[in-house]
């Protein structure tokens, strides 16, 4: 079978021993897409995956093999998730799900960007879902990514018709807008690239140049009674985002770090103090989470026709350069018909 490998900061499609079920329970999927997430770019970008690594986890496809107890039969066209909290430990009963250790061991095998891979019975108890027959591949490849932003917005805590700014049109950031307004927000949007503003506000997200952050504030201030927004979704991994979070949320206002950044950089205590601000992080869904993102898809509730660019895995190379450069918004690998 093929697959797609980091090797020496390169991603490189070959031939591997096809893998099968064997006596395990679980099943064997024929990988039809994954998305490429922006984590897989961090990863390739900072050389953090060892040679040899199959990278990819919004995955859609359909069973080949499977000996599980769950409903799913042979030629079912499912989607999953990769990792699966213990519900056990510590972590899991207060509600960290993926700070979970067995969340963070828990995997495809070999990874997404494989022509098959393997899904064990966990997964297939916890994570997946058949999916119905008229939502299209790229569509519901966004249930993962849509479970982590789910699970952002509930960690925030937020009442309904608070006004929350989504930092950063990306992909991500424009699922995060959909997904706030779903729950009832007034949603704000900002970025440096009039073409994905232009996006956001078909999208109904109020959109707004971030680039001169005064004259961005003043816009805020306008629309927000003078106080600034009650919460700030940072979907950027630029580190000049995080002067638009500060300089744009209200004194008591709350801070959702939703993305990782190059330099690290962090919020100035002082702030966090004198203004009474809430930082937070939000990495990565629950079961639940997952469950409430299949429902949101399904239901029709999120726009995505107008983000996605298809490429064959023999072609992934090439995906991870668009990414990079911004000439797409987000690549969805097609591995199997």
């Amino acid at each position: 079978m093929k697959c797609a490998e980091y090797n020496n900061g390169k991603i490189v499609v070959k031939e591997t021993e096809n893998i099968t079920l064997g006596v395990n329970k679980g099943a064997i999927i024929k990988v039809l897409g994954c998305g490429l997430c922006g984590s897989d770019i961090v990863k390739y970008r900072q050389n953090l995956v060892p040679n040899g690594t199959v990278l990819g986890h919004e995955i859609v496809g359909e069973i080949v093999e499977i000996n599980s107890d769950t409903d799913f039969q042979f030629k079912d066209r499912i989607v999953s998730s990769h990792h699966i909290p213990c519900f056990e430990c510590t972590y899991c009963k207060a509600g960290s799900y993926s700070m979970c250790r067995h969340f963070k061991e828990t995997n495809f095998i070999p990874g997404g960007f494989s022509e098959r891979v393997y899904l064990s019975e966990e997964h297939l108890r916890n994570v997946a879902h058949k999916v119905p027959e008229n939502i299209p591949d790229e569509v519901i490849s966004f249930y993962e990514p849509l479970g982590c932003c789910i699970r952002a917005i509930k960690r925030t805590q937020l009442t309904k018709n608070a006004n929350v700014l989504v930092v950063g049109l990306g992909s991500i950031g424009l699922l995060m807008g959909q997904a706030l307004a779903n729950y009832g927000m007034s949603v704000f949007g900002c970025d440096i690239l009039d073409e994905r503003i232009e996006l956001a506000e078909s999208l109904g997200i109020i959109g707004f140049n971030s680039s001169d952050i005064n004259r961005a504030k003043e816009f805020i201030l306008e629309n927000t009674e003078g106080l600034g927004v009650d919460a700030v979704f940072m979907t950027s991994g630029a580190d000049k985002a995080i002067d638009a979070g500060i300089a744009l949320v209200r004194n008591g206002g709350k801070i959702n770090v939703f993305s990782s950044t190059p330099q690290n950089n962090g919020y100035k205590n002082n702030d966090i103090y004198y203004r009474e601000l809430t930082v937070l992080g939000s990495y990565s869904p629950s079961p639940e989470d997952l469950q409430d993102s299949f429902n949101m898809i399904a239901e029709g509730k999120i726009i995505v026709r107008d983000l996605v660019t298809d490429y064959p895995l023999d072609n992934i190379q090439e995906a991870f350069n668009d990414t990079i450069a911004n000439k797409i918004m987000k690549a969805f690998i097609k591995i199997s018909e």
